[in-house]
């Protein structure tokens, strides 16, 4: 199986819409979220938006406060399976108040985020080990 080059692997996050990110329930199971991303070194941030939940205070943050380790999964499906990658990126959250440049980050890469900024947590994944694979 062909892996990527930290590069490419940088140049597909960069574009990438979507990730899922992994935490740990209380029940020790994996809990998954797809997630708006930004890149920044080998730092991942994500904020807590504005779309329509029942509270500011979800489940996600309750883990990462318990259990700081997560996983992150970006992936490429296409019925062209020469197309084919994923990403997998391993790391220690942490929520964080400092955000400006994150916040700024997230709204050039998803233009709905420039209309209407994320104000809710900020969630800064620091990655300490990645895998990837490529059909190409």
């Amino acid at each position: 199986m062909p892996s990527m080059t930290k590069a490419r692997r940088q140049q597909l996050l960069e574009l990438a819409p979507v990730a899922h990110l992994a935490t740990v329930g209380p029940d020790g199971l994996p809990e998954l979220v797809p997630i708006c991303f930004a890149l920044l070194d080998d730092t991942i941030w994500t904020a807590i938006d504005q779309k329509p939940k029942r509270t500011q205070e979800l489940r996600r943050l309750e883990n990462i406060r318990r259990e700081p380790r997560v996983r992150i999964l970006i992936d490429r499906y296409d019925d062209d399976w020469s197309q084919l990658w994923w990403i997998r990126l391993q790391g220690e959250a942490s929520i964080v108040v400092a955000r400006a440049q994150p916040i700024e980050a997230l709204c050039q890469k998803y233009p709905p985020y420039g209309l209407d900024p994320p104000t809710g947590a900020v969630i800064e994944i620091k990655i300490t080990a990645w895998s990837s694979w490529s059909a190409s």
